[in-house]
């Protein structure tokens, strides 16, 4: 056995470097670089190393330790968790500004390998710069934050303690039913120690995505529930598409008629147009899978979390003897809504299922109803996409506005612009190219885009939905245009996103890496301020305004915002756009430029899509002062009762 002396960093780098994934006999190396910021605590030790001998490992500047996590795995995601980019931070506030972006890649069951410094294992300067020094525990730092959002957590306090912390991160991020945040800590000073390591432990390391088969009592299970239903729907969750069994999904679906609703995750599986394709469901869902999962008497989740907007709170699944099949990886998520459990690899389990089905004759009971509810939709969609504003008794899709005539009124003043927010969407699904990406987070973007946005390509729909991060959009654009830097990416995000984060434009243009951001500019945080009005309060700090002198409240005007120069000013190529022909303008010129672009939309509060048949649990006030809210608590525990319990 031979030996080579390096300090625990440069073994770090070493092992990273030769890490691969095996997916289908298709070999792929996994960690492709590493974005960083560095500072002390990490910049001596990973930087010594990775300036030393970085090997193929690509080293990334981010400008903002959350956006180049997010961007880390915006990649990773795109590339289906078969590639990941790791991030290595300095200790303290550069560290704790990667815990919101690793519980977003950890909701989303997304790796991400992350490496932020840490205090001294020796203790002998404390308190360091930067270090919280705990009374009570002495062993505690910021890293011990991440504890809770990490899918496995490590503190490498010795050089020779790094091998199997690493063996153990390889384990998790390649693991389809237990990925997520990885985090390995590394005290600054740890980093720098050398010890002689065995050279085997930088081999060349092949991790195999095994398929997991569905055992046959677990078919015979999922047969004999089969066997008594009539209107199946299946939920393609984003297992489905991580998994590669889109074509199995297809096959599935078509040879026994059984339609199929998407997740934020799971859309672009497919393609919208596929006839069994009944869009979105749940609380951000479409007329058409709405509709049908009202009548569904089994539900057939593949690879999905079921999370609350996908079920509605457990509500919109109303037949009265609906039952659950799950198949999923995860023990986990398999075990959800008391379904009977497939644990195997999608692809795996939706081909052998198939098979038995053809052999018993099964075909769904649904009939004309598909059609009908796709056809309901379409009509849905060409209307909300084609609403304008009229001076004369214009009524938004969201209807709740006190005096909603001021509002626009004084909107437009400021703005020019009287433009929807739903037409500005259907311009964008017409005339972005077929195979562009879009990408979205957080706020009624993602609502509207699960509802009524027509998947064209495969892998084309980016939203990240399960922790719906504002911040992400932008800075996970760049991650999937460095994932595949032949499409054009199209960053979808509200004012209210892109001033939480935005830094990681710097880095797009820095690396020659061109995103587009469209920015749906109207002065509010809409959704959630749609969802104070929906629910009995008035506008109360989500709408941005200054603060009036006389009410001493932030109830003034609106603060008028020019994003556009903001994006100038970081080198970016930028439009303001008020009508839908300047936004056609700016597009065109937009996919001419080589350089990363800003669309600054102006678009009117209130216009964005409204909800189909759906509820979501919330917590809201049981006793308060005002009618509406006591009507609204009354509703809410009627929503309650009829909803399943667990």
């Amino acid at each position: 056995m031979g030996k080579i002396r390096l300090t625990t960093a440069q073994a770090l780098v070493k092992f990273l470097d030769n890490q691969y994934l095996s997916v289908d006999g298709v070999e792929t190396k996994f960690v492709k670089g590493i974005f960083a910021i560095f500072g002390h605590g990490n910049v001596l030790g990973l930087g010594q190393a990775l300036e030393q001998d970085n090997g193929d490992l690509v080293v990334h500047q981010g400008r903002n330790e959350q956006g180049m996590a997010h961007a880390a795995t915006g990649y990773a995601k795109q590339k289906l968790r078969r590639e990941i980019i790791a991030c290595t931070s300095s200790v303290g506030p550069g560290a704790a500004n990667m815990i919101t972006a690793a519980a977003t890649a950890t909701a989303n069951r997304i790796p991400l390998l992350l490496l932020p410094g840490d205090v001294f294992a020796t203790r002998q300067p404390d308190p360091v710069l930067q270090q919280i020094e705990q009374s009570h525990d002495l062993s505690l730092s910021t890293n011990d934050a991440f504890r809770a959002v990490s899918k496995y957590w490590d503190r490498v306090s010795r050089p020779e303690q790094l091998m199997t912390a690493c063996i153990n991160a390889m384990r998790v991020l390649t693991d389809p039913a237990e990925t997520g945040a990885v985090t390995l800590s590394l005290p600054q000073d740890v980093q720098g120690e050398a010890w002689d390591y065995p050279d085997y432990f930088f081999q060349k390391r092949v991790h195999r995505l095994d398929r997991r088969p569905a055992t046959e009592a677990q078919l015979q299970d999922a047969l004999a529930l089969l066997a008594h239903k009539r209107k199946p729907l299946i939920v393609c969750g984003g297992g489905v598409k991580y998994s590669g069994a889109g074509e199995a999904l297809r096959q599935f679906a078509e040879q026994h008629q059984i339609p199929f609703a998407e997740t934020q995750a799971g859309k672009g599986t497919l393609v919208s147009d596929h006839p069994l394709n009944v869009g979105g469901v749940g609380e951000t869902g479409c007329l058409a899978a709405n509709l049908l999962a009202k009548e569904a008497d089994l539900v057939i989740g593949v690879g999905t979390r079921y999370t609350d907007f996908t079920t509605a709170s457990k509500w919109i699944f109303q037949h009265p003897e609906v039952s659950f099949l799950n198949i999923n990886v995860s023990n986990f998520d398999a075990w959800k809504l008391d379904g009977v459990q497939v644990v195997a690899d999608a692809r795996e389990a939706l081909t052998m299922l198939n098979e038995r089905l053809i052999a018993q004759g099964f075909s769904s009971g649904w009939g004309a109803k598909i059609e009908q509810a796709q056809s309901k939709l379409l009509k849905e969609t060409q209307r909300v996409y084609q609403v304008a504003y009229s001076e004369e008794n214009f009524v938004p899709e969201i209807d709740d506005s006190i005096d909603r005539e001021a509002l626009f009124a004084e909107f437009n003043r400021l703005t020019g612009s009287f433009l929807t927010q739903s037409s500005v969407l259907g311009t964008l699904n017409e005339q972005l190219p077929e195979d562009a990406v879009i990408v979205a987070a957080a706020g009624s973007l993602p609502g509207d885009l699960q509802r009524v946005w027509r998947t064209k390509a495969a892998n084309g729909y980016h939203v990240e939905y399960g922790y719906s991060c504002m911040g992400y959009e932008i800075s996970a654009a760049l991650g999937v245009k460095l994932a595949e830097p032949q499409r054009e990416v199209y960053a979808l995000v509200g004012d209210g996103s892109f001033m939480m984060l935005h830094s990681e434009l710097v880095t797009s243009i820095q690396e020659k890496a061109k995103i587009n951001v469209v920015l749906f500019d109207n002065m509010t945080n809409g959704c959630i301020n749609n969802l104070q009005l929906e629910h009995g309060m008035d506008s109360f700090t989500t709408e941005f305004r200054f603060r009036d002198r006389e009410s001493g409240k932030l109830d003034g005007g609106f603060i008028p915002v020019d994003f556009a120069a903001i994006a100038a000013g970081y080198g970016c190529k930028t439009w303001r756009v008020t009508t839908l022909e300047e936004l056609s303008h700016a597009l065109e010129a937009a996919r001419k430029e080589t350089v990363s672009t800003l669309i600054d939309v102006k678009v009117l509060p209130k216009t964005m899509v409204h909800k189909y048949f759906s509820w979501w649990h919330v917590g809201g006030a049981q006793v308060s002062t005002s009618e509406r809210i006591d009507a609204v608590a009354k509703m809410l525990n009627e929503h309650v009762e009829q909803a399943r319990k667990y």
